[in-house]
């Protein structure tokens, strides 16, 4: 069946709100993880993770970061509007967080009726300097409002002033706002590229400590981003997914994380992601490099839309999907792999990268549960009903699982 043929209600489970996790383990490295291989579950602690995972391994990591996505101005009527920064309007990430005096996103916006479309002001006092921040209403669509932003200091970029004035935005399901300790416990250790509206879970659960284990271990990493969209939380209305359009989400893969890609698949070393974005990323990449070498793309930056990965040719290797993408790079002078995916990985889909998947358990209905689907099969209801039963806790807060790829 195609995946475009599925019905998301055969992917429902009952979660009850209690084993939604609201706040994060003190120690995050203790969480409970789920191991699952050939049809096998049994219960560890996340800190085992170096003894369960081969020497060879190559954990992928993502490291973007959760940016103060939320901006609250006040009106004179004393109404508050908050301004909700998704994605920039018309430049990339990097450059929208290091514009100086003006930039502008699409955003959402909260308490709309009371915005009549003057211009929001905001004072902001930044290094013993008061700053004024405005956001001016430029345009409208049904997903998003484009605002432009700009500011009396070019002193200051962009993202400075995010991390200044707006606050860190968390899950809708948590049903609470973020407290002084979410500023740590909402980021992963290895965050670095500020970009994303939601922290990319899986990799919420590495410590230093952990980190040091691994490295101990000889297990090597890479480094890649995705930046997470609010479309991640989007849910599933459409009864079938050809009518559900997936998000759409930056991505930076630099030449050395390729290259330490591409010796793991000529030496077969299990590749394993970090999170399902990082998963969605290598994907991603793989479908790029097929597009070079079958000819229907010549341009280095890619764009991989909702369906393609089922459409393209899909004979071609992995080794020589990254090959060709580190050359075209190099032949035009560039040394990393930027642009978008929406892809939607669902069952129906053949993995070409990933070998071993570490995730945190999803909602139901969820695009993200459809990609668990499609790793292990139907096993994933009998993964779910076990960490139901056995007081696993879920969600972005909540535990995690390394599940190996059913063959």
């Amino acid at each position: 069946m195609h995946p475009k043929n599925l019905s998301i209600n055969d992917f429902f489970y009952e979660l009850p709100d209690y084993k939604i996790a609201r706040f994060p383990l003190k120690n995050r490295d203790e969480s409970k993880l789920l191991f699952y291989k050939n049809k096998q579950i049994s219960d560890h602690q996340f800190l085992e993770l170096p003894e369960i995972i081969s020497n060879n391994s190559l954990l992928v990591f993502n490291n973007t970061k959760v940016i103060h996505a939320r901006l609250l101005f006040q009106k004179k009527t004393g109404a508050t509007i908050e301004i909700f920064c998704l994605e920039p309007a018309d430049k990339s990430a990097r450059e929208a967080f290091n514009s100086t005096l003006n930039c502008t996103w699409k955003c959402l916006v909260g308490n709309a009726k009371r915005w009549k479309r003057e211009i929001l002001q905001k004072e902001i006092i930044y290094k013993e300097k008061k700053i004024q921040l405005n956001a001016i209403f430029m345009d409208q669509t049904d997903d998003y409002v484009i605002i432009q932003f700009s500011w009396n200091n070019d002193s200051i970029n962009f993202g400075e002033l995010l991390q200044q004035s707006g606050l860190l935005p968390l899950p809708p399901y948590l049903n609470r706002t973020a407290n002084k300790d979410d500023e740590s416990s909402y980021q992963t250790v290895f965050a670095k590229e500020q970009g994303s509206v939601a922290a990319p879970t899986a990799g919420l659960h590495f410590t230093t400590r952990l980190t040091k284990q691994l490295q101990q271990k000889n297990i090597s990493s890479a480094e890649l981003t995705l930046h997470v969209g609010a479309g991640t939380f989007k849910p599933v209305k459409s009864l079938l997914m050809e009518g559900h359009q997936m998000h759409r989400e930056s991505i930076y893969v630099n030449l050395n994380t390729l290259e330490k890609i591409f010796d793991a698949l000529v030496n077969n070393q299990p590749i394993i992601p970090v999170g399902t974005t990082s998963l969605r990323t290598l994907e991603s990449v793989y479908w790029h490099g097929v597009k070079l070498l079958s000819g229907v793309q010549s341009a280095p930056q890619m764009d991989l839309h909702q369906w393609e990965a089922y459409q393209l040719p899909d004979h071609f290797l992995p080794v020589d999907a990254f090959k060709a993408i580190m050359e075209n790079l190099k032949k035009n002078r560039m040394d990393e792999l930027t642009g978008f995916t929406s892809i939607l990985i669902a069952p129906g889909y053949k993995f070409k990268i990933a070998d071993v998947l570490i995730t945190n358990f999803h909602q139901p209905n969820s695009t993200l549960l459809l990609l668990v689907a499609a790793f292990v099969g139907a096993d994933w209801e009998k993964i779910y009903t076990h960490a139901l039963t056995n007081s696993y806790r879920f969600l972005s807060f909540g535990d995690s699982s390394i599940l190996f790829k059913n063959q």
